[in-house]
């Protein structure tokens, strides 16, 4: 409750809130500590399941990345002497590749790694016939998880050699209180020098309004019928966990689109967070 004050008392809140709005969300009760810890201990099995259910049908591919960030086309990030054919990007929470597929179509040279908790998903990915070794590894890690996550990348060989590491859609999924130990281990992976490109879910976006009773966990965080979460960011919770773990701000804002939804005539807000972080280069 605190944090949706503190939000609309801020500088450049993301979007108006009718009163009915702010009612509801400072009304809204968190569900009990049973049914939170029981969500956390399911979190794999509920994303395995989401995949068992959807395949590759759910996520669209991104093709929007490039526009968005533009160092996925430039060398500006990447040393000097470093040649091109062995820059590294790694994908944290890849799912089914929405995000490295469309960028191998277009021939970006980039080595990819890519990592996410579910095995089911890493399963579908790997069935891509756009799937190569030689340009991607896929591999099954869960990132709050230092022995898992830090040590996978530590056995292929790139602990401080990956260039950009990818953060879209994943976080939000995260308990709040595992978020910095993601973020450490992101840190300890990349070179320095190197970037996060981070996007996700803002605070009073549209689905954090549209929840239900019965469907808050704690401040900003929700379950879904699925019981998937996901957390609404503020532009202070995004800043005050990167910089935390060592990590420089570049740019960190409030993206506002309006999703139509021509069957019913409709048009509703959608709020993202969208984020670049650099790790020191005399590191």
């Amino acid at each position: 409750m605190e944090t949706i004050k503190q939000a609309l008392k801020e500088e450049g809140v993301p979007r108006e809130l009718s009163d009915s709005e702010i009612e509801k969300l400072l009304s809204d009760q968190c569900i009990s500590t049973f049914q939170r810890n029981k969500l956390e201990r399911e979190a794999k099995k509920n994303w395995d399941l989401f995949y068992k259910r959807n395949k590759n049908n759910f996520f669209k591919d991104r093709h929007w990345t490039t526009r968005e960030f533009t160092e996925l086309l430039t060398d500006q990030t990447i040393d000097e002497e470093k040649q091109i054919s062995n820059k590294v990007l790694l994908e944290v929470g890849c799912g089914v590749g929405n995000f490295i597929f469309p960028l191998i179509e277009t021939g970006c040279k980039y080595f990819f790694l890519a990592c996410d908790f579910s095995p089911v998903a890493i399963d579908i990915l790997k069935r891509n016939p756009l799937y190569n070794e030689e340009k991607c590894k896929a591999f099954v890690a869960d990132i709050t998880d230092k022995s898992t996550f830090v040590n996978s990348i530590d056995s292929f060989g790139y602990i401080g050699n990956i260039d950009i590491i990818s953060l879209v859609f994943v976080l939000s999924a995260i308990s709040p209180d595992k978020m910095s130990n993601a973020v450490d281990n992101l840190f300890e992976v990349l070179r320095p020098g190197g970037i996060v490109l981070f996007r996700d879910y803002g605070i009073f976006d549209h689905a954090m309004i549209r929840f239900s009773e019965g469907h808050k966990i704690s401040d900003n965080f929700y379950v879904r019928q699925d019981g998937t979460r996901a957390f609404y960011f503020t532009k202070k919770n995004v800043m005050e966990l990167f910089t935390k773990s060592g990590f420089q701000m570049i740019s960190n804002e409030f993206v506002r689109k309006e999703t139509v939804n021509k069957k019913e005539g409709i048009s509703v807000p959608r709020i993202f967070i969208q984020s670049k972080f650099c790790k020191p280069k005399d590191l």
